[in-house]
C-alpha cells in the first residue's frame, strides 16, 4: 500500500524500563495483522527486540521501528530502551518523531522513566500522550496514577479512555469523547453510574481546555454551549500542539484490549510529518518538511551486522526512490541508494520508493554517519546533527587475551557508528585504552557485542589516574659522571639548583654558569638529560611538573667531555637531588556539577564530603533540581556515575572537567606510592 506524508504518524515510545512498551507495540501489529503472533519478551520472539544481546538480557538496548497500517493510515512506532544507559537512542528518535506516547504501568505509577520521558518530550516540544498499562494486574490504579501524574505534570493531563471498574477488577474502557464502553472482549457495553459521573468529571475539565485552544471555542464555552465530539477531536489535536492538552489512554496488551483506542487516536490527533516541527539545520535555521521539494533525507540511526552497515532515515523532502544518487552534505562525497528498505523490527522489506515523512533504510552507504543529511547536489540543505549528553562513566578497557589490542579498537570503532553516545581512545600517559559511556550496563552491552559481533574478549578496569610529582623545598646538587675505559673516557661535571616554580608545569632551564666552567655546546645537553629524567618521578614513576633547574657550575675535560657524559651527570644530580627536595604527589582535580532533585541535597552533600569534594555553591535549576557546583579529586570519582543513580533513583546527572593539579593530602600519598610500584612490578 502507497501512503503519502498526510497518511504517516511517527511516534516515539518512551517510558520507564518494564512498563510495557514493547509489548504494545507487538499488540498493535498483531492486531492490524503485521504479524502472526503476539510476541513474548520471555520467550524473546517480540518483532521488537530482535537483537540477540536484547533477547539475552529480556529489555530493549536500541531503537526498532515497528510500523502499523491502521485504516488507512501508518504509525510507525519508535520503540525506545527504558534504561537510561540507551539515552542515546531516544535522542534520534526525538529528532524524527513527530509526538510521543509515554507508556507507564497501572500497579507501578510513576518512575524515574516516566519523569525523563517527559522532560525529553517537553525540551523537544513535542506533543505528548500517556499511555497506562497492565490494568488486567492485580492492585493496577489507574485513577491513583492519574491524580500522581496530575500532581508532577500538571493540570494539562486529561483521562480520554478510563477503565470501568468491578471491585477491584477492569472490566472494560470508557471513550469519553463518545461516550461509550466496550468490555475487556470488545463488545459494547452500558456505563455504569460510577463511568457516567466520571464522564461528567472528566468531559467539564476537557471542555476547559479545549475552550482555551483558540477564540471561537472561548466564545462558545462562555455561551455554555456543549462541544460536539468534532470539535472536542479538533481542541485535543490543537491542544496537544500547544502542549496544553496532554490526554491519558488506557488498557492491557497482553489481555488484548485498549490497543486499538490507542490507535484511533494517534491516528485522529497526532501531527502528521508535514504538520510536524520543523527540523533544525546545521546553520542555525529551520527546515519544514516539503514533499514537492528536491528529495533529501536525514540519517537519524545505524546499525551494522555481517552484512555491512543499515542507514536508518527519514525523508525530509520529496520522495527518495531505489537507485537516486545523492551527495552527503558533511562529506560532499557521492552516494548511491541502490537498496532501500521499510524496517519492521529487523525484518527490511525492499522498496523503490520512500514519501516524504516516512521511515526508510539504506545498505551499505560507506561513508555516512548518524546525523548526515543526504540530498540531490547543489540542493541539499545540512540538518543540524545529534547532540549527546557528555559520556561521563569511564573506564580501561583491556583485551583478555594479550594482542588482540587492535582487535577491540577495530570493534569499538564499528560499535561506534551504531552508538555515538559513547567516546573511546588511548590515553598517552596511562597507555590505556578508555572508553566513556552513560553507566555500567551501557558499558557491559558494548562488551558484550565486542564478544558477539567482533569475537573479542574484553574486560573492564577502573582507569590509572594520572597523578603528577613535584618537589617542595630548593635543594643544589652535583652530578659527576666519570668513566675511564681504554681510549676516550667520558667526563661530564654538573652543580644543579632544584627548586619549585608555579610558572608552568614543564621545566624551566636556566644558565648562570661564567667562564665557560660548563662549555656551551654541552649546556642543551644538560637540559636534555634533565628532560629525559622528569617522566618519571622518584616517589611512584609518575611524570615530574613544577621543577625550576639552574645549572650554575661545573668543569669539563678537553678529550672525554661529550654531549653523553653531559646528559649522565645531569640524570646523576636529578637522581640524588630530587628525593631530598620534599618530593610530593599532586592529583588531578576536577570541576563537578550535580544535577539533583532538591530532596536528594543531604545525600550528595554528604558523599561528596567522603570524597575530599569542595562544595562551591549550590543554585536553583528549576523543575524541582538543584545544581551543585564543588571541586573534587578525580581520583575519587570513578564510581560516581553509579553511585549518583543509586542516591537519586536515576534522576541525578552530572559533568565533570579536569582544572588543575593539587597536593595529594599525606595520609593518601602511601596507599598511591604502594599501587604504582606494585604495578610497575606487573
Amino acid at each position: 500500500m502507497s501512503y503519502t506524508a498526510k497518511d504517516i504518524r511517527n511516534i516515539c515510545l518512551l517510558g520507564h524500563g518494564g512498563d510495557g512498551k514493547t509489548i504494545l507495540a507487538e499488540d498493535m501489529l498483531f492486531l492490524t495483522n503485521g504479524s502472526d503472533r503476539l510476541g513474548s519478551i520471555a520467550d524473546g520472539n517480540t518483532v521488537s527486540d530482535f537483537d540477540p544481546e536484547e533477547i539475552k538480557r529480556q529489555y530493549s538496548i536500541s531503537t526498532s521501528i515497528i510500523p502499523v497500517n491502521f485504516e488507512g493510515c501508518k504509525i510507525n512506532l519508535l520503540d525506545n530502551p527504558g534504561f537510561f544507559d540507551f539515552a542515546g537512542e531516544i535522542v534520534q528518535s526525538l529528532r524524527v518523531a513527530d509526538a510521543g506516547l509515554i507508556v507507564l504501568s497501572g500497579k507501578g505509577g510513576i518512575a524515574v522513566g516516566t519523569e525523563k520521558a517527559w522532560k525529553s518530550l517537553k525540551d523537544a516540544h513535542l506533543p505528548t500522550m500517556f499511555y497506562i498499562s497492565k490494568m488486567d494486574e492485580d492492585h493496577a490504579n489507574y485513577y491513583k496514577v492519574v491524580d500522581d501524574m496530575r500532581a508532577t505534570f500538571g493540570n494539562t493531563v486529561v483521562p480520554l479512555i478510563f477503565p470501568m471498574m468491578k471491585g477491584d477488577k477492569c472490566v472494560g474502557l470508557v471513550d469519553l469523547l463518545s461516550r461509550t464502553a466496550r468490555d475487556t472482549e470488545g463488545n459494547s457495553t452500558a456505563l455504569t453510574p460510577e463511568a457516567e459521573a466520571r464522564c461528567e468529571e472528566y468531559l467539564a475539565e476537557l471542555s476547559e481546555q479545549v475552550a482555551e485552544t483558540s477564540e471561537e471555542f472561548m466564545e462558545k464555552f462562555f455561551m455554555e454551549e456543549p462541544f460536539t465530539e468534532e470539535e472536542l477531536i479538533q481542541g485535543v489535536k490543537d491542544g496537544m500542539r500547544q502542549r496544553s492538552i496532554t490526554p491519558v489512554f488506557c488498557g492491557s496488551a497482553l489481555a488484548g484490549y485498549g490497543s486499538k483506542r490507542v490507535m484511533e487516536y494517534i491516528v485522529k490527533f497526532c501531527p502528521n510529518p508535514l504538520e510536524g516541527l520543523p527540523m533544525a539545520t546545521a546553520e542555525g535555521g529551520e527546515l519544514l518538511l516539503d514533499p514537492k521539494g528536491s528529495p533529501a533525507a536525514f540519517v537519524f540511526k545505524t546499525t551494522s551486522d555481517q552484512f555491512g552497515k543499515n542507514s536508518y532515515f527519514k525523508v525530509i523532502s520529496g520522495d527518495i526512490t531505489e537507485g537516486m544518487s545523492v551527495v552527503n552534505a558533511r562529506t560532499g562525497g557521492a552516494e548511491k541508494l541502490s537498496n532501500i528498505f521499510f524496517a519492521k523490527g529487523k525484518t527490511l522489506t525492499k522498496a523503490s520508493k520512500i514519501c516524504c515523512g516516512d521511515l526508510g533504510v539504506a545498505t551499505k552507504l560507506g561513508s555516512v554517519k548518524t546525523g548526515d543529511t543526504l540530498g540531490l547536489p547543489g540542493k541539499v540543505t545540512a540538518l543540524k546533527g545529534m547532540d549527546y549528553d557528555e559520556p561521563c562513566y569511564t573506564m580501561a578497557i583491556y583485551a583478555k587475551v594479550k594482542g588482540q589490542e587492535d582487535k577491540i579498537a577495530s570493534g569499538l570503532s564499528k560499535l561506534n557508528e551504531e552508538d555515538n553516545s559513547f567516546r573511546y581512545g588511548t590515553n598517552t600517559e596511562t597507555k590505556e585504552m578508555l572508553i566513556s559511556g552513560v553507566g555500567d550496563i551501557h558499558l557491559g552491552v558494548i562488551c558484550s557485542k565486542l564478544l558477539s559481533k567482533f569475537k573479542v574478549e574484553a574486560e573492564l578496569r577502573p582507569a590509572k589516574i594520572a597523578y603528577r610529582e613535584t618537589i617542595k623545598k630548593k635543594v643544589e646538587v652535583h652530578g659527576r659522571h666519570k668513566k675511564q675505559s681504554g681510549g676516550h673516557g667520558q667526563f661530564g661535571d654538573v652543580y644543579i639548583r632544584f627548586e619549585p616554580q608555579t610558572e608552568t608545569e614543564d621545566l624551566i632551564f636556566a644558565d648562570e654558569t661564567v667562564g665557560g666552567c660548563v662549555p656551551k655546546n654541552f649546556i642543551p645537553s644538560v637540559e636534555k638529560g634533565l628532560r629525559n629524567c622528569i617522566g618519571k618521578g622518584v616517589l611512584a614513576g609518575y611524570p615530574l611538573v613544577f621543577l625550576k633547574a639552574t645549572l650554575y657550575f661545573g668543569s669539563s675535560h678537553p678529550v672525554d667531555s661529550s654531549d653523553m657524559a653531559f646528559q649522565t651527570a645531569a640524570a646523576i644530580a636529578y637522581k640524588d637531588g630530587i628525593p631530598t627536595a620534599a618530593p610530593t604527589l599532586l592529583e588531578p582535580i576536577g570541576e563537578l556539577k550535580v544535577y539533583v532533585p532538591d530532596s536528594n541535597m543531604g545525600d550528595i552533600i554528604g558523599d561528596l564530603n567522603k570524597r575530599r569534594g569542595r562544595v562551591m555553591g549550590m543554585n536553583p535549576c528549576g523543575d524541582g533540581q538543584q545544581v551543585v557546583e564543588a571541586e573534587v579529586p578525580m581520583g575519587e570519582m570513578s564510581s560516581y556515575a553509579i553511585d549518583l543513580r543509586s542516591m537519586t533513583q536515576g534522576r541525578g546527572s552530572y559533568s565533570l572537567k579536569f582544572v588543575r593539579y593539587e597536593e595529594v593530602p599525606q595520609m593518601n600519598q602511601a596507599k598511591i606510592i604502594e599501587e604504582a610500584k606494585k604495578a610497575d612490578e606487573e
